[in-house]
């Protein structure tokens, strides 16, 4: 595997203005975690109402 490092450190200390020391402290996770890759999706209201569905509120509002 090969890394783009010219743009990794163009986006790491000049896009999020890391420095150096922080950029090279981070594992190639955090940083891709850092620049919005690889977060988990926003919960659509599509999804909410299929949790809803699959765990309805008891009646009461009681989790006993």
């Amino acid at each position: 595997m090969s890394f783009d490092w010219a743009a990794l450190m163009r986006a790491g200390i000049g896009g999020l203005r890391l420095k150096p020391a922080e950029f090279w402290a981070l594992t190639p996770a955090e940083l891709r975690l850092m620049l919005g890759e690889g977060a988990p999706a926003p919960l659509r209201r599509a999804r909410l109402m299929d949790l809803m569905a699959q765990w309805p509120d008891r009646p009461g509002g009681s989790d006993d």
